[in-house]
């Protein structure tokens, strides 16, 4: 897998844009910035925004190739992020250390979905957000982005149980028009997610 990911991000242009998803653009500046932590975080365009806006940034990804283009994409905009290369089985922090926690686009298989979603919440602190978009089931019908295998797209359902711990969750499944580089591009069908711990 990270032979994939280190294909698609050794490209000069960056695979899905430069610029935040528009979530997270539109969630980010309504918290109060702190520590955030951004899993699966590919070329970087989203935790380089949070520490535009003042957040104290840890990223990890898997691939070097996108640690490289996302601590780039950094200098670029005069700031600076903590990058890791680590994937979800690898990484490691303290629990309760993080104010924020974005997931974005961080597909996987059930069988280690749920695990990880648990993981994750043991580094959120108690009151820390958590932000989410990922591509729903029915999004295997479109060719806009996204998984080709219908078991790693999002279920609002699954999710629900994910998190069952956090004390608020909220769960919209919508469409958006996505025109995030070469590889989220057109209608497609997203669920996403804000929830408190």
């Amino acid at each position: 897998m990270n032979n994939f990911w280190n294909e698609r991000y050794s490209a000069t242009e960056y695979a899905y844009g430069e610029v935040p998803n528009d979530f997270i653009r539109q969630q980010l500046p309504r918290i109060k910035p702190g520590k955030i932590l951004f899993p699966a975080e590919g070329e970087g365009r989203n935790s380089v925004f949070a520490a535009t806006l003042g957040w104290d940034v840890t990223a990890f990804d898997p691939s070097i190739e996108g640690r490289k283009k996302a601590l780039s994409l950094a200098i670029k905009h005069n700031t600076k992020i903590q990058y890791l290369v680590s994937d979800f089985n690898t990484a490691s922090f303290e629990n309760d250390y993080f104010d924020c926690i974005c997931l974005t686009y961080a597909h996987m298989p059930s069988t280690m979905r749920e695990q990880v979603h648990n993981k994750l919440s043991t580094f959120l602190k108690p009151g820390g957000k958590l932000i989410l978009e990922g591509f729903s089931k029915d999004q295997i019908k479109r060719n806009s982005g996204g998984p080709k295998n219908i078991d790693m797209l999002f279920d609002d359902k699954e999710l629900e149980n994910d998190f069952c711990n956090f004390n608020s969750l909220h769960i919209e499944k919508t469409e958006v028009i996505l025109n995030e580089g070469p590889y989220h591009q057109g209608i497609a069908s997203v669920i996403r997610l804000i929830g408190v711990k």
